[in-house]
């Protein structure tokens, strides 16, 4: 039949019995059934991946900032050394919640606990001798750090007290802290820092100026060794900077994040994609068919 309203319109147009044309839609009707047949089996693709879960620690550093913290002996003097491989320790941590506490007469809380590691060496920066009344309160500033992880969630609460000599302020014996630090899950690792014998202190002279004299080196390593025992970690020793370096970097091994790593693999149905190319090409076919590929008896 002819699908124009007048023959002469008809004869103007040149029509040829097109079987490869006829042959290419066949075709395409057996692909798009061949993609009907297996969209129906439901076929799905994978992706794989990794789900990653980590435990952080919540770190207290505390740090006696005492004034015979000044004296020489670890270069370039106590304070500037433990600031130095404290800032060291901070950066190599990751997923770790870390907080500051210094101490003297007093203990108080310089920076609370947090993942800011850029704000934390801020004040890790700004920590220097003279900002609390001298004296050696190990007790209090156990008591302030403790104060800080009593409540934490974490998996590992651990305190890392630096100190160059032994509690003679406060009302909190050092002990008794350690005591306090078990009861609530927290470990302290306690660093003795200073040479043995004596070392060079810098005395400000208003006469002769700035001179040093011998300061006796007097840590009391029995309690901080208890107090590392009590909590079961451990005690250190560091008479030079290279020492203090290798403390915090086995401090730093002891202490790892945890890091769980589960694979999977994520699948997703390809029958849409399947059913709607098949349907796209039948629909195609036909349109294709009755308009522009059309054939006159």
């Amino acid at each position: 039949s002819l699908r124009f309203s007048n023959l002469n319109t008809a004869k103007k147009t040149e029509y040829k019995r097109n079987l490869p044309v006829k042959e290419i839609f066949a075709g395409i009707r057996i692909f798009a059934a061949a993609l009907l047949i297996i969209a129906v089996a439901r076929p799905q693709s994978g992706v794989k991946g990794e789900q990653v879960t980590t435990q952080g620690i919540d770190i207290v550093l505390t740090l006696d900032v005492s004034s015979s913290m000044l004296a020489e002996d670890i270069k370039p003097n106590r304070i500037e050394a433990a600031k130095q491989v404290a800032a060291e320790f901070i950066k190599g941590r990751k997923h770790d919640r870390i907080g500051l506490v210094v101490f003297a007469a007093e203990g108080y809380t310089q920076c609370p606990l947090t993942i800011d590691y850029s704000v934390l060496l801020t004040f890790l920066d700004n920590v220097k001798t003279g900002i609390i009344d001298d004296g050696t309160a190990i007790g209090m500033g156990l008591a302030a750090a403790i104060n800080r992880l009593r409540t934490s969630q974490a998996k590992s609460k651990v305190i890392i007290l630096l100190t160059d000599g032994g509690n003679n302020r406060g009302e909190i014996d050092p002990l008794t802290a350690a005591e306090a630090a078990r009861a609530f899950g927290i470990k302290i690792y306690t660093i003795g820092a200073g040479t043995r014998g004596t070392a060079l202190y810098p005395v400000d002279d208003p006469v002769f100026g700035r001179r040093y004299v011998p300061m006796k080196v007097d840590i009391d390593e029995s309690t901080l060794q208890k107090i590392a025992d009590i909590t079961e970690a451990s005690y250190f020793r560091a008479t030079n900077a290279e020492q203090l370096k290798e403390i915090y970097k086995e401090i730093d091994k002891m202490e790892k994040t945890k890091i769980e790593v589960k694979e999977y693999t994520r699948y997703s149905e390809l029958f849409y994609y399947l059913a709607g190319a098949a349907l796209v090409l039948l629909a195609g076919a036909a349109v294709f068919e009755s308009t522009k590929f059309l054939i006159v008896p």
